[in-house]
């Protein structure tokens, strides 16, 4: 007997990186082995010298196909078994692996939107539909487009075993969101990559794509992020560690926004709940600043804090990465730990 597996993986693509998948058929009890494909297919490598390596980090059952069938996310090496330079999961794991110790958690609100025939689902042909202001966690079918792929999309994370914690109706219509969390920096960023994957494939069915496209439609409407909330022991015990983490996001802005997703400028623009992209703060239940402490953790004096800037693009590794080494090293710095 035999069973398939899907082996997920991200390519070379910029500046966004894309998923790419393909099947492979295994004996059963037989472990998802090293496997390959054509990098000069992925923008991962020159034709001359093309053979890429897959290495399975993550494996979970495949809730499409069933049975005894999996998914398999996999890291991308080079030939002689050192990460490949597009492998930012490889960089995630040397920072998390430094600040183990701090227990990082992660919760990353993945918005995405939903397009048919070129236009946002739910949008009339060529125009608009009625302002936003009744669509964000809406019902009824002239408030809601999609509904099913969503709890299809649900249903397929649950069965696959992933951390997923949550969905919403946003507030454009045609999209939505749904919650990773929370977990560890490689665990959430696995579980969300895949949980992209199968939001693709899902959507396949019913002749639709979903695009994690940060402002997908321009004007006075709200653009799609991945807030991302996070907390260490430290800061689920005590609000000093809190401030910590935000000062030290603040002193390495810049640096974050670079990371932090392609055409961030055009989604965080000071309206539609961000902040501007130039400008950094923080401010307890304020969705208008770059952070927010939620008000009951002010209250508490412990809790997490949400980074509101990534986009919805993001690469959950590099989110992860930068937010653990730079409020972990702060707080071990300041003896908070």
């Amino acid at each position: 007997m035999t069973y398939k597996a899907e082996y997920i993986w991200t390519d070379g693509t910029e500046p966004t990186a894309r998923l790419r998948s393909k099947t492979r058929i295994l004996a059963d009890g037989a472990e998802p082995p090293i496997w390959g494909f054509d990098g000069s297919s992925t923008n991962q490598a020159p034709g001359k010298a093309s053979d890429c390596v897959l290495k399975p980090v993550f494996v979970c059952p495949d809730p499409i196909r069933g049975g005894d069938n999996v998914l398999v996310m996999c890291e991308v090496l080079l030939t002689d078994m050192t990460p490949h330079p597009t492998n930012t999961r490889a960089q995630l794991a040397s920072v998390a692996e430094r600040f183990a110790e701090q227990d990082s958690w992660f919760g990353i609100e993945q918005e995405y939107t939903f397009f048919k025939d070129g236009r946002p689902l739910g949008f009339p042909v060529g125009g608009f539909p009625a302002p936003q202001g009744f669509y964000y966690c809406g019902v009824g079918a002239d408030e809601v487009y999609g509904r099913e792929i969503v709890e299809a999309h649900l249903d397929a994370c649950l069965t696959a075993g992933l951390a997923i914690s949550g969905i919403n109706a946003e507030v454009m219509p045609g999209q939505w969101e749904f919650q990773v969390g929370p977990a560890g920096p490689l665990e959430v960023s696995d579980h969300l990559w895949v949980a992209r994957w199968l939001l693709y494939r899902i959507a396949e069915n019913y002749g639709v794509s979903a695009t994690l496209d940060p402002k997908p439609v321009q004007g006075d409407w709200n653009g799609a992020g991945a807030h991302t909330n996070f907390s260490t022991k430290a800061m689920r015990e005590g609000y000093d560690a809190i401030i910590t983490a935000c000062e030290a996001l603040g002193e390495k802005a810049q640096e974050h926004i670079a990371g932090y997703g392609a055409g961030i400028e055009k989604r965080l623009t000071g309206m539609h709940e961000t902040a501007p992209w130039s400008e950094f703060s923080y401010g307890v239940s304020n969705r208008g600043a770059s952070v927010r402490i939620p008000w009951q953790v002010e209250v508490d004096k412990h809790g997490y804090i949400e980074d509101r800037r990534p986009n919805a693009n993001v690469d959950p590794y590099v989110v992860t990465r930068l937010i653990v080494g730079t409020c972990c090293e702060a707080l071990e710095k300041a003896g908070q730990v």
